[in-house]
């Protein structure tokens, strides 16, 4: 049993390093890490590590997409990696490893489990690029409270307001009235308790000239 697996990972590095010493396929897709710009001073070291975990995410994302199918990381063969982490890949076969799968299935599985890759590196879609593959988009934020139960709200508080402005508006009018004729009564009794202190007012002007001839013409 141990010499058939080991037989296998053997086979599947030799397959490895061939399939890498020849041309692109057309199955195979690119991807471009920019860590450095996506955590800043806190980035971490890409290395060989980095990149198991990649084929690890990667045999899990086929796995999710289909289910019973047992992809490892040998079925994820990376080629042509650079210091700059960029590099493409290729999933080959259960069944056969000398047989690729489809684009097409391997982009489904990616933008299946996206979200899961991209927490594995602490990345997103534009710091981790599967070049020919469009960024998933966020699944749009539900709120706890229904919009229509929103609009509800602000409706019967209008509503509420414009009653409540009706109803006491008429209580205020009819009070002002009602203060109206005290004031004037008032106003009326502060004015004779004014001319009862003064005096009655006197129309005309007296002229002194004419008291002084009066007197002279009895002389």
């Amino acid at each position: 049993m141990l010499g058939k697996i080991f037989f296998l990972l053997c086979l599947s590095s030799a397959w490895a390093e061939d399939l890498c010493s020849k041309a692109v396929p057309p199955e195979a897709y690119y991807v471009r890490l920019s860590i450095k710009t996506a955590l800043g001073d806190k980035a971490y070291v890409w290395n060989d590590n980095e990149m198991f975990l990649f084929q690890a995410t990667l045999a899990f994302a086929m796995r999710s997409q289909f289910s019973g199918q047992e992809y490892n990381v040998s079925n994820i063969v990376v080629c042509d990696e650079t210091p700059r982490v960029s590099f493409w890949f290729v999933v080959t076969s259960l069944e056969d490893p000398s047989r690729l799968v489809s684009r097409g299935d391997v982009e489904q599985a990616v933008r299946k489990s996206r979200n899961r890759i991209n927490s594995a590196f602490l990345l997103t879609d534009q710091t981790l690029e599967f070049i020919g593959i469009t960024p998933t988009l966020a699944a749009p934020v539900a709120p706890n409270t229904p919009p229509w139960l929103i609009v509800f709200g602000v409706v019967m508080g209008a509503v509420f307001a414009g009653i409540l402005v009706l109803l006491v508006l008429p209580l205020i009018q009819k009070k002002r009235k009602k203060n109206q004729p005290m004031e004037d009564e008032d106003s009326d009794e502060e004015t004779q308790v004014k001319t009862a202190e003064n005096g009655p007012e006197r129309s005309g002007v007296y002229n002194m000239s004419f008291s002084d001839d009066d007197k002279f013409t009895q002389m």
